[in-house]
């Protein structure tokens, strides 16, 4: 008999600890080589482990929910093996004697009917309930009010249950990244909106022809995109980082763009989206997405990143304040656009308007410097021609 370990894979540079999801394949059931038998999943994503070989799940030793670190082994598979089957029951075996009824006696006394006090007979009656749905406690076995008050709280004690669900580590993982956020850097906000009425033009008049040309709809993230793209590249503090007693400028541009995985919110990052078309940010977080929705993106493509967006206006948020993901120093935060009054050329007029917000790290980046930044998002997105012909 040859009996394969299935271990917790490496998921990603300086990961060590997973959580067990689901199992495919139940202890004593046939697996083959290759067949996904469990999900783990990390503060980065959700992995498949395959079977080792083909043969039997023999033994599994980490139930779902558990914790696991990489390289421990979390279940045996037996190679090549026949599934066990249960022994049948031996005809020869005789039944098990049924035990003995005893009948009570003809004269056993019998316990009488409580005396319902008419304070309690009217709480009961207010709850829906009878004598014998309480416990009587008066002397004499007389059922008193109190008997009858705790009777009538007991069904409302029952529905007040709890569940003790452990954390998983993709939670665990951002619940400790947004402490440190908070405990490490000097965390400030700004604020400004945008009227999208262009951005929405462009989309009525140009949207059917880009998705029939490149086979994804011209989404509002990808102007997002290329609108922080123009902006670093005139604010470069915002697109450093702090390191140590050290300023480090990038001079590339890797946005991260916040996604719901159904478990959490993950940040997979665009690389190089200086590069990048309209349609390539489109295409590309569209993938993200459905890959997110389905546990399948890899843990390097959510490292790094130098700046990030982050979409709350998808779920009707109307104002927020993102926090930083360090060691980035700014995140732009986006909203709901809603029709409001404003002032244009002296008339009021109703504009699609979305807040803006800016959450930055005040220790590399002046307020000048981020409100500045906004406003410059602003105008790329009141006159996207300006990202087209970078002026």
């Amino acid at each position: 008999m040859t009996v394969r370990d299935i271990v917790v894979p490496s998921v990603g540079e300086s990961i060590t600890d997973v959580t067990l999801g689901p199992w495919a394949r139940k202890q004593g059931e046939r697996v083959r080589r290759d067949e996904t038998v469990v999900l783990i999943e990390s503060d980065k994503a959700t992995l498949e482990v395959p079977a080792p070989a083909d043969g039997v799940l023999l033994e599994v030793l980490k139930v779902e929910g558990a914790a696991a670190k990489v390289g421990e082994v979390i279940a045996r598979v037996e190679e090549s093996a026949a599934p066990p089957v249960e022994p049948p029951a031996s005809a020869s075996a005789a039944p098990a004697a049924a035990p003995p009824v005893i009948e009570p006696a003809s004269g056993a006394p019998t316990k009488a009917a409580p005396v319902v006090m008419p304070a309690a007979a009217r709480v009961l009656a207010d709850a829906g309930l009878t004598a014998a749905d309480a416990a009587a406690t008066g002397p004499g076995g007389r059922l008193l009010k109190e008997d009858a008050l705790r009777a009538a709280a007991a069904p409302r004690a029952a529905a007040r249950s709890e569940e003790v669900v452990p954390m998983t580590s993709l939670r665990r993982r951002i619940a400790e990244r947004l402490v440190q956020a908070k405990q490490d850097a000097a965390l400030l906000t700004t604020f400004n909106e945008v009227d999208m009425s262009a951005v929405m033009n462009l989309r009525k008049q140009h949207g059917e022809g880009f998705k029939d040309r490149h086979g994804v709809k011209l989404g509002f993230m990808s102007f997002f995109v290329r609108a922080s793209v123009d902006a670093l590249r005139a604010f470069p503090a915002i697109n450093a980082e702090v390191r140590g007693t050290d300023i480090i400028y990038k001079h590339y541009f890797d946005i991260g763009v916040a996604v719901g995985s159904g478990k959490g919110l993950v940040v997979p990052v665009l690389r190089d989206a200086d590069r990048l078309g309209f349609a390539d940010i489109e295409k590309a977080i569209a993938d993200f997405g459905t890959r997110a929705q389905a546990g399948k993106l890899k843990p390097e493509e959510m490292q790094g990143g130098t700046f990030t967006i982050s979409n709350g206006g998808i779920y009707g948020s109307m104002l927020s304040t993102p926090i930083v993901n360090p060691p980035q120093s700014a995140v732009l935060g986006m909203h709901a656009i809603q029709e409001r009054p404003v002032g244009v050329d002296g008339q009021v007029v109703l504009r699609p308007m979305m807040y803006l917000a800016l959450t930055y790290d005040h220790r590399l980046v002046d307020g000048r410097e981020a409100v500045t930044f906004l406003r410059r998002i602003k105008d790329c997105l009141e006159s996207p021609a300006r990202m087209l012909l970078e002026v």
